[in-house]
């Protein structure tokens, strides 16, 4: 798979590694590949949402009626040592066990690496026998050297009326290598410095922010025969929303802009298909038959700050901020419009 695919869409990515790993960890039943499964991606997941949440305003000046610019934006998130890896306490599971004998270990997230490897097994009943499944820990992006997360996008705006304008947020449709990945984003601001008695001479622009983002991704691996079944796939859909005050200075070439805000928003990464697990000697060999086994939700809330730069020259500009957050996020963009 490629890795900007990979990157992009990096919860399916984190159980793209783990997917070799996922008949054994359904032969150690629904539950602890539930469980297990929650502890490995929900950073990603979290980070994600923080991540696509960002960069909605580089300024609190909005477009006048019928004014337009549009944004090529990249964020880059980072990741803390916390968020790459999660206690995996066996007392929690009912099957799996560490090899060397521990209880509780920190293990990798899709964020993580494992290093040394970490082997695991699990004890499960085959018809008239016990039989041990062994397997390693999947890895994650530090394994790559992967230790930040980017995204990129198109976004636009334009003045619909006085003191508003309408935001869109894009990235088209992926379809590449079984990966489908596509976001769309819808924002309002409204100035409110507009509506001051001196606005004309007052230094500042004031203005609110409401914005929705929703992320689909599609993995469907059933072609490379990792586990017997029929029409496997994960599948994540994800929706965040921003509420924000924005402030930023008026000077027609530099300007430093800043906000406070809020962020809410809500994942589901499905397993989905129909998983055949086999076990036992050949003699006595049995077959376990798991239909869209188990999903996990993620939810995310928290206050958000920006503090940024912005240089217009003429219809074209940059800017650059920093975001802080639980998962803070530097951006770069350029900009051109009228």
């Amino acid at each position: 798979m490629k890795t900007y695919v990979l990157l992009f869409c990096v919860l399916a990515s984190g159980m793209m590694s783990a997917q070799e790993n996922l008949e054994d960890l359904l032969a150690a039943g629904v539950e602890d590949a539930q469980r297990f499964s929650a502890g490995y991606i929900s950073p990603a997941a979290e980070g994600m949402m923080y991540n696509l949440s960002n960069s909605w305003a580089q300024s609190a000046e909005v477009k006048k009626p019928l004014k337009f610019e549009i944004s090529i934006i990249g964020n880059a998130t980072f990741v803390k040592d916390e968020h790459k890896t999660f206690l995996l306490n066996t007392n929690e599971y009912n099957n799996l066990q560490f090899r060397d004998g521990s209880t509780s270990k920190q293990v990798a997230t899709a964020f993580g690496e494992n290093n040394p490897d970490i082997l695991v097994f699990a004890e499960v009943q085959n018809g008239f026998f016990n039989e041990e499944v062994e397997f390693q820990l999947p890895q994650g992006l530090a394994s790559v050297n992967v230790n930040v997360l980017p995204t990129a996008f198109l976004q636009g705006r334009i003045g619909v009326f006085k003191a508003t304008e309408v935001k869109v947020r894009y990235f088209p449709k992926i379809d590449r290598e079984d990966v489908k990945t596509g976001l769309f984003g819808v924002g309002v601001q409204h100035e409110i410095s507009q509506w001051f008695p001196a606005e004309d001479v007052f230094p500042v622009a004031i203005s609110g922010l409401i914005a929705y983002n929703n992320l689909n991704a599609n993995y469907d691996f059933t072609d490379d025969a990792i586990v017997e079944g029929d029409n496997q796939q994960f599948d994540l859909k994800m929706n965040t929303w921003v509420f924000q005050v924005q402030a930023s200075t008026k000077l027609p070439v530099f300007n430093v802009y800043g906000g406070l805000g809020y962020v809410t928003g809500k994942s589901d990464f499905d397993v989905l298909g129909t998983y055949r697990v086999r076990g036992g000697i050949p003699l006595f060999e049995t077959t376990s038959e798991f239909t869209n086994p188990f999903s996990v939700e993620n939810k995310i809330s928290g206050v958000r700050a920006t503090i940024g730069v912005k240089l217009q020259l003429g219809f074209f500009g940059l800017h650059a901020d920093y975001n802080l957050s639980e998962y803070s996020t530097a951006t770069i963009g350029t900009h051109f419009g009228i």
